[in-house]
């Protein structure tokens, strides 16, 4: 039977840079793999393609959904996006379906009641590991978690801008503050998903594409996510209990 394959994590934890990876790379393992694409109101980044990366439509275009049954409307870091259920269901009848984007979304798709009979692999991109969180909320530490995963998105956030964008906006701004705060709450959904890759090469790292070839943890989070859907469980791979970020 055909998979739900999930992909997921905080905004530029490297979820996109690991998908082309995979399109460089292993090519075969995406040509049994038909990408899950959504609905977005706001406008696309720097090659971003209508159709590829969502589809892009106007917020009132998108609001109009809610009329119809077969999509679920939810606002994401501040953008509108929508998700085409009956689509969804056509497309897994055919084809494994794969999903990169936002924990928000993959909650729905792991959890939704038209969804159910189809098996699943949801993976989790953090930017901590495990025994990095449980050092981080010793209280020898003097360290407010939140804040602390706020910060590291945040500079993640601006370092990727910034390679779009000679001059940030204030618009750029308040969005990098949206993503970057909304992380520590995502990460506390991690639970939820099957496994948990720690990565700190988020999409601002050149360590993904500068040498061709992924290094450090971009190479560790490719090959760990390649292990998972060839059905093995690498060593660094983690699986996180409920309550594990208060």
């Amino acid at each position: 039977m055909n998979r739900l394959i999930i992909l997921t994590g905080p905004s530029c934890i490297g979820k996109s840079p690991l998908n082309k990876a995979l399109k460089r790379f292993y090519p075969d393992i995406l040509e049994n793999m038909q990408k899950l694409v959504l609905f977005n109101d706001r406008s696309p980044r720097p090659g971003e393609m209508e159709g590829i990366d969502y589809y892009f439509r106007k917020k009132e275009e998108i609001e109009a959904f809610r009329l119809d049954g077969s999509y679920l409307v939810m606002g994401v870091r501040g953008d509108l996006q929508a998700l085409n259920l009956k689509e969804l269901s056509a497309l897994l009848k055919k084809n494994n379906v794969f999903f990169e984007g936002n924990p928000y979304v993959a909650e729905i798709l792991t959890t939704h009641p038209q969804l159910k009979d189809y098996p699943k692999l949801s993976v989790f991109l953090s930017p901590l590991s495990k025994e990095e969180i449980t050092y981080f909320i010793d209280p020898l530490r003097n360290i407010r978690l939140a804040d602390f995963i706020t910060e590291i998105m945040r500079r993640k956030q601006v370092r990727r801008k910034t390679k779009q964008k000679v001059e940030l906006s204030i618009l750029d701004l308040d969005d990098i503050e949206t993503r970057a705060s909304s992380a520590y709450r995502e990460m506390k959904m991690a639970w939820q998903f099957d496994y948990v890759i720690p990565n700190h090469d988020g999409e601002d790292s050149d360590n993904w594409e500068g040498f061709y070839y992924p290094i450090g943890d971009a190479r560790k989070a490719m090959l760990s996510f390649v292990a998972l859907l060839k059905g093995d469980i690498p060593k660094d791979i983690e699986k996180w209990e409920k309550g594990i970020l208060k």
